[in-house]
């Protein structure tokens, strides 16, 4: 009687493991980015973090390129 062949189990590769300071500055670029655009196109005045309108008339030219609505 012929066995029967073990269950082969498949090759998985190991996941590289990628040091914190190589991510580092791609996190702190993409903090970069958030924090843009909420500066030039979210903040409207109703979730504002530096109160006036000193924020908006710096950033108004900015949202005019960028495409966001502010009038």
């Amino acid at each position: 009687m012929a066995h029967a062949p073990a269950a082969v189990r498949p090759i998985t590769p190991a996941l590289p493991v990628i040091p914190l300071s190589a991510i580092a500055p791609w996190l702190l670029f993409a903090a970069f980015l958030l924090a843009a655009v909420y500066f030039v196109g979210a903040d409207q005045g109703a979730a504002t973090v530096i109160g006036g309108e000193l924020l908006h008339e710096f950033a108004h030219d900015g949202r005019h390129l960028l495409g966001f609505p502010c009038h």
